[in-house]
């Protein structure tokens, strides 16, 4: 028997010690990256009246249903040569605000979202600019005065594609109920 002694190495320098670690490491680095990329592309919220009841979830329908009751629509038409959107709001029920807000909602990029004013020129029509509006989006008009626009009296809703069409009409997506509400 030989009582030699080994002499031992630095345990970086050990094979078996990075046979364990690198799972490890590997583990760390994809899970810091899965991380990083939940944390930048994470959903944008749902912007429309929702609620939750119970284990349901429901949207609200009252602002549609006043409009459809007041008989509102609203006719849109595109001027790309001046980036302006001259709207024509149609209401024999209620009085015309003094404006309108409109919510463009980019489909996929809550960051392009975008609010615009559009100013009375006339007994019914309004005008507004909206620059760099070459896409999709999705419409909410409402009269001015409240922030959120959840808030509002009534409320049209739609599609618009810059690209494809310069002319809309909106009306309410839900039909008016048998007793139509007064303003």
């Amino acid at each position: 028997m030989s009582n030699d002694v080994k002499e031992g190495q630095p345990w970086y320098k050990e094979p078996w010690a990075w046979f364990v670690l690198t799972p490890l490491i590997v583990v760390v680095i994809v899970t810091l990256s899965f991380v990083t990329v939940a944390v930048k592309m994470a959903d944008d919220t749902v912007i429309d009246n929702y609620y939750k009841e119970g284990r349901m979830i429901n949207q609200s329908l009252a602002q549609d249903k006043r409009a459809a009751n007041w008989q509102l629509s609203v006719d849109i038409v595109w001027q790309s040569n001046n980036e302006q959107l001259q709207l024509v709001l149609h209401s024999p029920m209620i009085p015309h605000p003094e404006a309108l807000v409109l919510w463009l909602d980019h489909p996929v990029d809550e960051t392009q979202d975008l609010s615009v004013t559009a100013t009375k020129t006339g007994a019914n029509q309004y005008t507004a600019s909206v620059p760099n509006s070459d896409q999709h989006w999705y419409l909410t008009l409402v009269p001015v005065g409240e922030q959120n626009r959840n808030e509002a009296p009534w409320r049209l809703k739609g599609e618009m594609n810059f690209t494809r069409d310069q002319r809309w009409t909106f009306s309410p997506s839900v039909t008016a109920s048998s007793s139509a509400a007064q303003p």
